[in-house]
Parts: C-alpha cells; structure tokens; sequence
C-alpha cells in the first residue's frame, strides 16, 4: 500500500503486498461475495422449497435471516462499529472465515437447520465486511478518483448475481445439486479473497484519525458518538430516504425475481435466469461505463436522477402494464439494470463515506446498512405471499412508490462533495477536522 504522498508503507500479516487498485479490487470483492450469496440463494429457493417441503412462509422466512436482509443487518450492526474501534483491517481478519463457514452448511445441508444455519451465518459475514469495504475502499482513495474506486465494489456487486445467474443457468439441469455447486463456487471464491486480503495494509485515513484519539485518551466510536452530532442525524436520514427505500426494491428483485416472472408467464427456469443475466449483464457495464467513467467528471444530481427515473419506469411496467409480454420483460430488464448501476446504491455507497468523519464513518454504515436490510427482511418475509395471493401489480404498485420517494430525496438534497478531500468535506460539514479540534481543546 502507498501513502497519500506516494511512499511504499508496511503491510501487517502475510501475503503479497497489496496497494493502489489491486487493495481496492481486493476489498472490493466482499460486493461480490454478498451478491453473488443472494443470487445463489435466489435460483434455488423453489428447489429448497421443494426439497425439505418448506411452506411459503418458511421461504420467505429463508430470505429474511439471509444476506439479503436479516442476517446482513446483525452483521453490519457489529462489524461497522468494530471496524471504527480496531479498524478497517480486522474486520477482513475474520469475515470471510464465517462466510465460509456459511457457506459449507448449505452446501452439505441435509435438513432444513442445515439450510437455515448457513444462511444465517453468511449474511452475518457479509453484513460485517460489505460497509468496511465502501469505507476502506474511498478513504484510501485519491480525491478526484473516488467514485471510479467505489464504483469497482458497486461492479463486483453486480459481477456476482452475472455470474450466479449463468452458472444457475448452465446447471438447471442439475437440479438442487446445480444450486449447492454455486455455494461452492462462493466458498472458493471467499477462501481465496481471504487468503490474498492478508497482504493489506490498515488504511491511512483511519491510522491517523486512530493514532489523534489514543493520544488524547479518548474512543470516539460508537453509536451514541454517532448521533449526538446534528449533521450525522441529517445524513442518516437523507441516506435512509435514498439507499433503504431503494434497496427494499432491490432486495425483492433479488432474490424474489424468478418467482416473479413465474407469475408473469415466464415458466422455464432458463428463460428466468436469461432475464436476470441481462438485467447484471446490463447493471455491470452501466456501473463500468457509467458510474466509474463518469461519477468523478459530470453532476452527481443529473447522473443520479437519470438511474433513478430508469428505476421507476421499469417497475411501472409490472405494475401498470395489464398483460405483461416477453418484449415487455426484457424492457423491464433493460431499465432496471442500467438504472441500478448508475443509481442508489453506487451513490450510497460513495456519499456515506464523504458524509461522515473518520471516527465513526464505518459505524454509520453499519447503521445505513442494519435499516436497508431491517427493511428488506421485513418485506421479503411477506412477499411470496403477497405475490402469490394478490398478482405482480400489486407488490409493483409498493415498488413504485418506494423508488419516487427515492428518487425525490436523492436528487433534491445531493450533497456537494464532487472532488473535494474528504478531510475538506469533514470540515465543511463539522465545521473543523473533529480529531485536530478535539485535540486542540483544552483537557
């Protein structure tokens, strides 16, 4: 790893050395890991389903505890505030190890405990370690280049469903053997991520801030620290309205997806998972093209505003259009994945790491991410139900109105941080650097 003025500094642990975009890669592939689970779990919740005779309710139970919602908000909940306290560093120590962990229950599972242990471990372990990568991955790095850097997790994101839907494509013919060779995958994908990771270094950003607050005796990193400052509240609130709104949408998208086709008219599990590698396909290369080429070099408000209105059109498809087509699907999967990769969560993702001081900018991820999922869970818990009981343009309708309120929030209060060092945007918004303030003060 390099320092801002370019010096090589020391790794701790083993492994290669890690530094400039090959850390960032590496971090990055928590997104990958976390969708890539969902995916998995996704494409094989019908066989699941059908395998131990689980109800609706047990499936939408399945998707609650999941990465999707439950799970990944405990894990976020402990990992943010640990990785403010002992740092970035040690949350990548032990995540991936539960993941992996996870990730060999389901693959051998044979009892519905089995399934619902797994599936609860690997949300845990990616809620813990998908806030401290957003939040490794833009303090470390440069100012002008910050969105192209957190764009490469919002790529890894949309990279694993890419993946998990082709092989789920590829292997349909394999049955619930198929979907465990896809938790497979994951977990070698996890052990080698593990193994590469021990070569980063802690972030600079966080040393500094860290090595201010041992001076002066003091741990200002927790959540009480957290909303006891006005701007934090605000920013929580406005990160609220733009990525938990969004990403109750995207959840069910998710992992509920096929089963909606299924109640469009789309029966084949081939032409399901087509439609959904189109929508990844298409969410990769808008994050690549768009976001990452062009979040650092136009208006964050009009690119932001363009993904959103992209969402909302593609849900007003399922929820307004009386008989649904192919044609009219594949328009759907044309929107709704451009939209999501130059939208929501790539700017969530980059405005809670600016809006935040160092002290505690983990931590407010974690809380940002414990809400989104809180609220996934909540939904997905009902949502099999509701699909099957009331139609697609009913659960559409709730869609939509969750993606506007979204995308008035967003495009109405988009913060002004475009270029800016993120110790400039602490001051601007604290009014001082809170770690030389404080250190300043008298005692």
């Amino acid at each position: 790893m390099t320092t801002p003025h370019g010096a090589a500094r020391p790794t701790t642990g083993g492994g290669a050395r890690l530094h400039g975009y090959r850390a960032t890669v590496a971090v990055a592939m928590s997104n990958y890991i976390e969708a890539g689970s969902i995916i998995a779990l996704a494409t094989s919740l019908t066989l699941w389903q059908e395998h131990f005779g689980l109800s609706n309710l047990a499936v939408g139970l399945a998707a609650a505890l999941s990465a999707n919602a439950f799970g990944a908000a405990v894990g976020a909940m402990v990992g943010g505030p640990l990785g403010d306290r002992y740092g970035r560093k040690f949350i990548y120590t032990y995540d991936l190890l539960l993941y992996m962990l996870g990730t060999a229950f389901i693959v051998f599972a044979g009892a519905p405990w089995m399934l619902f242990v797994g599936i609860v471990l690997t949300g845990i372990a990616v809620g813990a370690g998908v806030p401290v990568a957003w939040t490794y991955i833009a303090e470390e790095a440069p100012d002008d280049q910050r969105a192209r850097h957190v764009g490469t997790a919002q790529l890894a994101w949309s990279l694993g469903p890419f993946v998990g839907f082709v092989l789920a494509t590829a292997l349909v013919p394999l049955g619930l053997l198929g979907s465990r060779i896809i938790f497979a995958h994951l977990f070698v994908i996890a052990f080698v991520t593990w193994w590469v990771r021990r070569g980063l270094a802690e972030s600079d950003v966080w040393t500094e801030s860290n090595a201010k607050q041992v001076a002066l005796g003091r741990r200002r990193r927790g959540f009480k620290e957290l909303v006891s400052h006005p701007q934090n509240v605000k920013a929580l609130l406005f990160l609220v309205g733009v990525y938990a709104l969004w990403n109750t949408v995207a959840g069910q998208a998710g992992i509920f997806m096929p089963r909606v086709y299924a109640t469009a008219g789309v029966e084949s599990a081939v032409a399901q998972n087509l439609l959904q590698v189109l929508v990844w396909g298409l969410t990769s290369a808008a994050t690549f093209w768009g976001f990452m080429k062009y979040g650092d070099r136009v208006s964050r408000r009009l690119l932001y505003g363009i993904g959103a209105v992209m969402a909302v059109a593609a849900w007003m498809i399922l929820a307004f259009v009386p008989h649904v087509s192919m044609p009219l699907l594949v328009a759907y999967a044309v929107l709704w994945g451009v939209s999501a990769g130059i939208g929501a969560q790539a700017f969530y993702a980059l405005w809670t790491a600016e809006l935040f001081a160092t002290a505690y900018r983990a931590s407010a991820q974690g809380v940002l991410f414990f809400v989104a999922r809180i609220a996934v869970g909540l939904l997905s818990y009902l949502f099999p139900t509701m699909l099957a009981e009331q139609g697609v343009p009913f659960v559409g309708g709730i869609m939509v109105a969750l993606l506007v309120a979204s995308l008035v929030i967003g495009v109405v209060w988009t913060p002004d941080t475009a270029g800016k060092s993120l110790k400039e945007i602490e001051r601007e918004r604290y009014g001082a650097d809170l770690d030389d303030a404080e250190a300043a003060a008298p005692r």
